[in-house]
């Protein structure tokens, strides 16, 4: 069955607007494991505008403690600056389970778009193999476009693509079914070529379960915006809770 990954990143950016340690994101992340999520996902950005270095470590020890898939997620190619140490150095003290590389720019609001793989293979190959020598399995997001050139992430050592899934929600929230069918289509491609398919961004109780119907052996979703969102309303536990009975329904 698909496993629930909780990206914990929007309880940091509350607690940093007001500045301190409330929210809690240890606390957070601690509540949606015990509801039942599988995983737990942070994309550290170099400009710390939500997850900082400490909180990646803080993360590490409780998934650890809960022996649950930690999910690193970040740009392979931004530099380390003053707060920010670099995604493989945060890989290589925390050893995550799973990296997942985005190509995401300093300036973007959120992340938009999966990697190029005709163009950014030959960069990609060397850095995979690096995440691989730690231990880690290696995702790479992925436009849901039905691209053929999804087969060269396996030719970079990946494990799993990440297919995102922004284009596919607002089709979703149109009636617009063709989406759906890009979503298929790219995993199809990309597990003839024995790659894991993952998917994320705007993922919502909405959504999930007519996505999972379409989309063949999703292997996991990383969920953030919107569950912490939901939870606003119905509370933390709960809103994760309902998310596994969405997976759940969804299962053939």
């Amino acid at each position: 069955m698909t496993a629930l990954s909780v990206n914990v990143n929007k309880i940091a950016v509350l607690r940093n607007s007001r500045g301190g340690g409330e929210p809690d994101v240890v606390r957070a992340a601690r509540t949606c494991l015990d509801a039942g999520a599988q995983g737990i996902t942070v994309h550290p950005r170099p400009d710390a505008r939500h997850i900082r270095e400490a909180d990646v470590h803080a993360l590490a020890r409780l998934c650890a403690d809960y022996r649950v898939e930690y999910n690193l997620e970040g740009n392979p190619f931004a530099p380390p600056r003053p707060g920010y140490p670099g995604f493989f150095a945060l890989c290589a003290a925390v050893r995550p389970a799973q990296a997942t590389l985005v190509p995401d720019g300093d300036g973007q609001l959120t992340s938009d778009h999966g990697f190029d793989f005709a163009r950014d293979s030959d960069a990609l190959t060397p850095l995979v193999a690096q995440l691989k020598a730690l231990g880690c399995r290696v995702s790479l997001f992925a436009d849901a476009t039905g691209q053929p050139d999804i087969a060269r992430a396996r030719d970079c050592g990946a494990d799993r693509i990440e297919l995102y899934t922004g284009p596919f929600a607002e089709a979703h929230a149109r009636g617009d079914a063709a989406s759906v069918a890009d979503c298929a289509r790219t995993a199809r491609i990309a597990q003839a070529a024995s790659l894991g398919v993952n998917a994320g961004h705007d993922l919502s109780q909405s959504n999930l379960g007519d996505f999972l119907r379409a989309v063949p052996d999703v292997l996991e979703v990383s969920i953030g915006h919107a569950l912490v969102s939901e939870a606003l309303y119905a509370g933390l536990d709960a809103t994760v809770r309902a998310y596994l009975d969405c997976i759940k329904n969804a299962a053939p």
